[in-house]
């Protein structure tokens, strides 16, 4: 089982991953955001869609995979770059979700 705000923050999008290099952007404020919809890209992919508007990006099984077998790491890193940029995973201000 994989927490969503993990897969959010380490979506695969070049909105969070940046375009190369070191630009990737920190993803903040994540803490509850949640899932709307999952839909298949052929059958090698699943495409999420958050209830944060975020929904670029394509989970490969092999990425999944990866998020599974070293999800420990992956938040340890999350939250130690979160602590250096004094930045947090709870939202600014109050979130209105349409429905």
């Amino acid at each position: 089982m994989l927490p969503i705000e993990l897969l959010r923050v380490y979506s695969p999008s070049a909105e969070v991953r940046g375009h190369g290099g070191d630009t990737a952007v920190l993803q903040v404020g994540k803490k509850f955001v949640g899932l709307q919809n999952i839909t298949q890209a052929g059958n090698y992919a699943l495409k999420l869609h958050f209830d944060d508007g975020h929904d670029s990006g394509l989970f490969t099984w092999n990425y999944l995979y990866d998020l599974g077998t070293h999800q420990d790491a992956y938040w340890r890193d999350y939250l130690q770059r979160l602590e250096e940029a004094d930045a947090s995973r709870e939202p600014l201000g109050i979130e209105i979700k349409q429905v």
